[in-house]
């Protein structure tokens, strides 16, 4: 199972927390993730070399060691080569991760890089292979990763290194250029296909369909506000405060979803599956619990007439599409 053949409607899990994301997860948490999320019907799961300094894939690697490897689809990144430095008791926290800084990212989107990237995450994950091989935020570096990266995913594909490759961003018309310029499989959009942001429906999904591409969603609960039913006044947005237009919006939505006996995080996961060219969500979690919780957010399919409510009272829909994205390129919070 090949990100070109994803079936509709998958959940993947986004490993992000196993790096130690904003803190660090106790020894007795971590281990029972990758099982909650199997148990709970995830096959799909994504990481990357930047998610703790490499600890993300490591620990992502021992929970895969159990599991059917044929019966899983695994994604990481290339863009960010780990260096080995003197940790001198600092800690990476700058970057969000909650490890000892003794790494440092060295941003390479040339075809050595790439070669060496995915080496050292098949060694890390433990895998003779990577299903879905991402380039990993190249906003500053579009031409070094036309010219160097994705020629080299395109060789380690025809090698069978790689089944797909693609690139994953927080914005997506730089995405709809690769898809257009390359011959990518798929791309990873985060934050710029959902309930509060559709601004990859301008431009990303409409080359997608043409192109054949598929598309992975990313970060749908935009930084928080969608995460809960009643987003609360000090709610995130796109990694920054929600201003006020946002919040109400986002409680419009949630009044909505309380008239059909949903939630607004249910609404929040399958939005982005109402697309025929999303292939799957993904959603994070620091615990068995959130992991659980959260791929049963698309268990029960939300009606049609509750997306054709949102639409009548223009809280989504052409010509309403999106708040527009606030975010900047260096040292952004993860997807």
């Amino acid at each position: 199972m090949t990100a070109s053949v994803l079936p509709g409607g998958v959940v993947g899990y986004g490993a992000a927390a196993l790096g130690n994301l904003y803190r660090a997860l106790a020894d007795d948490v971590w281990p029972g993730i990758v099982p909650a999320a199997w148990a709970s019907g995830v096959r799909y799961f994504d990481v990357a070399p930047h998610y703790g300094l490499g600890l993300a894939e490591r620990r992502l690697g021992e929970g895969l060691r159990a599991l059917p490897r044929d019966e899983i689809v695994v994604s990481t990144k290339v863009g960010r080569l780990l260096v080995p430095q003197e940790a001198a008791g600092r800690t990476d926290i700058d970057a969000l991760f909650d490890v000892p800084a003794d790494h440092r990212r060295v941003r390479d989107y040339s075809r050595d890089g790439v070669l060496r990237s995915i080496e050292e995450s098949l060694t890390r994950l433990g895998l003779d292979r990577i299903d879905i091989a991402l380039v990993h935020d190249p906003d500053e570096h579009e031409r070094e990763a036309l010219d160097g990266a994705f020629p080299a995913l395109s060789e380690l594909r025809d090698q069978g290194v790689v089944s797909s490759f693609g690139a994953g961003m927080n914005q997506s018309a730089m995405l709809s250029r690769f898809v257009r310029e390359t011959d990518a499989d798929v791309m990873m959009v985060a934050g710029r296909w959902t309930l509060l942001d559709q601004t990859a429906a301008d431009d990303l999904l409409p080359a997608a369909e043409e192109h054949g591409v598929r598309i992975l969603a990313a970060a749908v609960f935009n930084s928080g506000i969608l995460a809960t039913d009643d987003p609360a006044a000090d709610a995130l947005f796109d990694y920054g405060p929600a201003d006020r237009e946002v919040r109400e919006r986002a409680r419009a939505i949630a009044a909505v979803a309380r008239r059909h006996d949903r939630t607004l995080p249910e609404l929040a996961a399958q939005f982005p599956l109402t697309h025929p060219a999303v292939a799957a969500v993904v959603m994070g979690g620091a615990s068995a619990e959130q992991v659980a919780r959260n791929s049963g957010l698309v268990s029960d399919p939300v009606p049609s007439p509750v997306w054709q409510e949102l639409r009548d009272e223009g809280l989504f829909g052409p010509g309403n599409a999106s708040a527009r994205p606030r975010w900047t390129r260096e040292g952004q919070p993860v997807r």
